[in-house]
């Protein structure tokens, strides 16, 4: 299984207010609109949805931070391009305090922080940092079961990035910056070009 751990710092952590900028300027919600790319690039091939992928979203937006949505395919999934943004407003409005809760087939939310995320997300995994100043990642042996974490606009909080380095493998991708989502797509791709499930 692939994991893939989106950051972000500013994603809204409400339905209510994703729900004023539905339809208008999800930039404004905290740049959800870049957690939907990256939801997209995950899953979405030309003719299928990938099954072999979980997206572990933590938002520590306004107002009630921190929230960890997951989200995996599962044959009753109903997933469109089109709809993501709604999907992340239901999920966040249907987050109950206190436990995990699956909203949608294959779609959990619970509040739950970066650290204990990736703590539990180890166990079993091989967790690898994407870093530019890390090991290109065309060189390194990436197990079966492995996470990939990546920022958002913003990249990771310095400090966190400190401690993530020397507890996990830093990996990049090449010397240009790109987008979160395109991130996400290029390790995919290496993925998919070793054979890996």
């Amino acid at each position: 299984m692939r994991h893939f751990v989106y950051f972000s710092s500013s994603a809204t952590t409400s339905g209510k207010a994703l729900s004023k900028y539905a339809g208008g300027d999800l930039m404004k919600a905290g740049r959800i609109d870049i957690a939907i790319h990256f939801i997209i690039h995950a899953f979405f091939l030309s003719n299928k949805l990938r099954d072999n992928v979980k997206v572990h979203l933590i938002f520590y937006g306004q107002p009630d931070p921190p929230k960890h949505i997951e989200i995996q395919v599962k044959p009753e999934t109903d997933l469109s391009k089109k709809d993501i943004g709604n999907l992340l407003k239901k999920i966040l409005y249907k987050y109950k305090p206190g436990e995990k809760n699956e909203v949608l087939p294959g779609c959990w939310i619970e509040k739950k922080n970066f650290e204990k995320v990736l703590s539990e997300l180890s166990e079993g995994n091989e967790v690898f940092i994407l870093d530019e100043r890390g090991k290109e990642l065309r060189d390194v042996k990436i197990p079966d079961n492995c996470v990939f974490v990546i920022g958002d606009h913003d990249g990771l909080p310095k400090k966190e990035l400190k401690r993530l380095r020397k507890e996990f493998t830093p990996v990049s991708i090449g010397k240009e910056i790109y987008f979160a989502s395109q991130v996400v797509t290029i390790v995919n791709h290496e993925l998919d070009f070793r054979g890996m499930d």
